[in-house]
């Protein structure tokens, strides 16, 4: 499962691609509307895009939650943690083994709660039409404003997003409990860097 290593860069970025591409379009059809050709202007006239600045909301939203779980991989959360580190090494296992799992059990907790309230949102009678069941006294839920897709689709976020990040809490209490080390980003480093050997110079001593 490599592909679960970098699961939260793939979704971002492909968030982040979306929402630029969408941005983009919009401003350019806002600025070629501008110029009065008679037909060109007419079609673009017909071309709705209102939508645009509530797609980019929801995108960057979908991008925060899963933004969440990347920082919990990667160390990159903010914590005070100089009490803790002054500890004696097995008081401060556990008392970061407890941190981890408390963070584990919150966000499974906000996760689960996400879910119960995307099923009761429409999601239930979504599944239920699929599937060909009775819809009797189910509610289809509510749509977006401008988008008018179904809210449901949009608070997937919450559920999705937490549950990730309870995982990658989970999966760092793991790795803490074998190996004693916890992620830790260094905002000086650049991947690719590393590996690049920098050519000799001609002429110099070594």
């Amino acid at each position: 499962m490599k592909w679960l290593d970098h699961l939260e860069e793939w979704l971002i970025a492909t968030f982040m691609a979306a929402a630029t591409l969408i941005i983009f379009a919009s401003v350019v059809h806002r600025y070629i509307i501008g110029f009065h050709v008679p037909i060109v202007q007419d079609w673009l006239l017909s071309i709705n895009m209102s939508w645009t600045q509530e797609a980019c909301i929801y995108l960057f939203v979908w991008m925060a939650k899963f933004g969440a779980a990347y920082g919990v991989r990667t160390g990159i959360h903010v914590g005070v943690d100089v009490l803790i580190n002054r500890l004696p090494d097995q008081k401060r296992k556990y008392f970061v083994m407890f941190s981890l799992l408390a963070g584990a059990l919150f966000t499974g907790v906000v996760g689960t709660l996400g879910a119960t309230f995307v099923w009761d949102n429409g999601l239930h009678h979504a599944a239920y039409q699929a599937l060909g069941l009775n819809m009797e006294g189910l509610i289809e839920g509510p749509t977006t404003p401008d988008l008018e897709w179904p809210t449901w689709i949009i608070y997937m976020a919450i559920p999705l997003g937490s549950s990730l990040m309870s995982f990658r809490f989970l999966q760092v209490a793991w790795t803490f409990q074998h190996t004693g080390e916890l992620p830790h980003h260094d905002h000086g480093h650049v991947d690719g860097l590393d590996e690049v050997t920098p050519a000799p110079v001609q002429g110099a001593t070594p």
